[in-house]
C-alpha cells in the first residue's frame, strides 16, 4: 500500500504547504499548541518531520503560519467592505466557521490560552473592539456604553458562531439572523431601548 509520504513527495511546494497547514490546524485545535508535537503534525499530515522543517523552521513558526492562514481566510469571507461590524460580518463570520471548523476554533477559542500568543490574540480582540466602535458609537450616543458594547458586540458574534458549531451547524439559512439578533440585544441594551425588528443592526 502506498504511503502518503511517497505521493505527497510529488507535489508542487504550495500544496505540500497548504496541505501541511490544514493537517496543523486540525491537530492544534484538538490538543493546543504545547501539547501538540511535530510528530502528530506529521501523522495528520501523512508526511515526514524532514518534510515539515523544509517548510517550517519550528513547531511556533508552523502555529504562527497556521493562525495567519486562519485571519486570511476570515478576511475572505469577511471582506474589506465593513467600515465597522456591521451585519455583513456575521454571514462573512458563519462563512469562515464553516469553511473551517478547526481553524474557527482555533483563532477564537485556543490562541488565547496560548502564552507564547496571548498578546497576538489580544491585539487581534482589540482590533476587532475597534471596528466594531466605529459602527456602534454612532448608534450609541454614551461613550462608556459605546466602548462595553463595542467589546461584547464582536465576543457575542465569536460565541454565538462556536456554539452554532457545537449544535451541529443547524439551518444556516436563518443562522446569521439569530446572531444578529443577539447582537441587536447588545445594542438596544446599550443605549437603554429594547431591541425590536427596526433596531439598528450591529
Amino acid at each position: 500500500m502506498a504511503t502518503g509520504t511517497g505521493s505527497a513527495a510529488r507535489l508542487p511546494r504550495a500544496q505540500r504547504r497548504e496541505q501541511i497547514l490544514a493537517a496543523a490546524t486540525r491537530a492544534f485545535a484538538r490538543a493546543g499548541f504545547a501539547a501538540t508535537s511535530l510528530d502528530d503534525i506529521a501523522g495528520e499530515a501523512g508526511v515526514t518531520r524532514v518534510i515539515l522543517y523544509r517548510h517550517f523552521e519550528s513547531k511556533t513558526d508552523l502555529y504562527r503560519a497556521v493562525l495567519d492562514r486562519v485571519c486570511g481566510l476570515l478576511a475572505a469571507h469577511v471582506g474589506e467592505q465593513v467600515g465597522g461590524f456591521t451585519g455583513a460580518s456575521v454571514d462573512g463570520l458563519l462563512a469562515a466557521a464553516a469553511a473551517e471548523p478547526a481553524g474557527f476554533r482555533l483563532l477564537f477559542e485556543h490562541a488565547a490560552r496560548e502564552p507564547e500568543f496571548k498578546a497576538w490574540a489580544d491585539r487581534f480582540r482589540a482590533e476587532m473592539t475597534d471596528i466594531a466602535h466605529v459602527q456602534i458609537k454612532a448608534v450609541v450616543s454614551d461613550g462608556a456604553w459605546a466602548r462595553w458594547a463595542s467589546r461584547l458586540a464582536p465576543a457575542v458574534a465569536v460565541e454565538a458562531v462556536i456554539a452554532w458549531l457545537d449544535a451541529g451547524q443547524p439551518d444556516r439559512a436563518t443562522a446569521a439572523g439569530r446572531i444578529r439578533s443577539a447582537i441587536g440585544g447588545v445594542i438596544g441594551a446599550a443605549t437603554g431601548s429594547p431591541p425590536g425588528p427596526s433596531h439598528p443592526r450591529a
